[in-house]
């Protein structure tokens, strides 16, 4: 596939998408998660944005590499590359989180009951916490690997190629 429009790389459009969708379904998961109000609201919206999250990922990935054959590759460029090997596993937990909570409170809360029975209110209060610690490692691994990547990137393609001080 030629990961080319208009003369532009595709990579560098991609990246853009990626960098907003990423963090945008860690904050749409969360807010899912632990704020009734905001899953009333977004429903199915959650999920969909993780899931377009999690196909951008790859795709972004596969322009870069596209893009890796057509430039010289510094050690910045390296280091970028080796960074955003990383991602997919955080944008998949994202995703599974974010259906896990869509699935569970559409479907799921008219068992809440019995299982708060077999496992005692401690018990599922445990197992709330642990949900919620989960989601919170999970979001925030993706959206510091975004930030991560996207600096290593941009180091890779800005640094030493700009003046600091304007010319009067």
């Amino acid at each position: 596939m030629d990961y080319e429009i208009s003369g532009l790389p595709m990579h560098v459009l991609l990246v853009h998408a990626t960098v907003v969708f990423v963090p945008l379904a860690a904050l749409c998961t969360l807010l899912s998660l632990l704020w009734p109000a905001a899953r009333r609201r977004l429903g199915i919206v959650t999920p969909l944005v993780a899931l377009l999250a999690l196909i951008l990922v790859p795709v972004t990935a596969a322009a870069g590499a596209w893009l890796l054959d057509r430039v010289d590759v510094t050690p910045r460029i390296n280091t970028h590359m080796q960074l955003a090997g990383m991602l997919l596993p955080w944008v998949v937990g994202v995703f599974l989180v974010a259906l896990a909570q869509w699935l569970w409170f559409r479907y799921g809360t008219s068992q809440e009951e019995g299982m708060r029975r077999r496992m005692g209110t401690a018990g599922s209060r445990i197992a709330r916490i642990v949900a919620v610690v989960v989601a919170l490692v999970l979001c925030g691994g993706a959206v510091a690997s975004v930030a991560i990547i996207g600096e290593a990137g941009s180091r890779a393609v800005w640094e030493g190629s700009f003046r600091t001080g304007a010319d009067d």
